[in-house]
């Protein structure tokens, strides 16, 4: 049998620098959703890691779903899903959460995926719910670094649609749908982790 599973460097050096944030804003018992999951070497990682934790991953792609579903059978943890077909500007599954994670996905879509993205999130979290994005951002008090605006040059080129956003845009549209962003986390290779909280806690 061919072995379905991708592997990403990227994941490989990030995924413990985000279950630190992640185990910080959500120390307890959580059900999560996990939007463009990739290979799904994160979810394995958080699943495996937090036995609390009951992890959904999801992916729009067959090719990474594949990917997820061969990391999932070759784990076997008990809480890690079955990965989900899920585009964040469609139908999202039933029930609420305590968490939803990003993870490299605000930069790398239109700027539709995140006005949905804030939507469904004010809706599907609990109260006092987090959101958690990982990835480059630009920041008006805050230089760029070349690399990542090199990175950003190659995405808009790739798609016009794409590219790294500002923070504060991001910022404000999560507030639309009252998630206020309660932890900014400076991140390796440039990169942040932004915390937001569902309102009514």
């Amino acid at each position: 049998m061919t072995d379905a599973r991708l592997y990403s460097p990227a994941a490989a050096r990030n995924r413990q620098p985000i279950l630190e944030v992640l185990a910080e804003a959500l120390p307890g018992p959580a059900r999560v959703l996990e939007l463009a999951s990739g290979s799904g070497e994160h979810a394995c990682h958080f699943a495996a890691a937090r036995p609390d934790w009951d992890w959904q991953p999801s992916d729009p792609t067959p090719e990474a779903r594949a990917s997820i579903a061969a990391w999932r059978e070759a784990v076997a943890l008990p809480n890690l899903r079955a990965p989900l077909a899920l585009d964040a500007t469609a139908d999202w599954p039933e029930g609420r959460f305590e968490a939803i994670v990003a993870i490299n996905l605000i930069h790398i879509s239109p700027w539709a995926v995140t006005e949905a993205l804030m939507a469904r999130a004010g809706e599907r979290l609990e109260a006092g719910g987090m959101l958690l994005l990982y990835g480059p951002y630009l920041r008006a008090d805050h230089p760029t670094a070349s690399s990542n605006l090199a990175f950003d040059a190659d995405l808009r080129e790739r798609d016009p649609r794409w590219g790294i956003r500002d923070l504060a845009d991001v910022s404000a549209e999560a507030e639309r749908h009252a998630l206020g962003l309660e932890r900014l986390v400076e991140m390796p290779a440039n990169n942040l982790c932004l915390v937001f909280r569902k309102h009514g806690a």
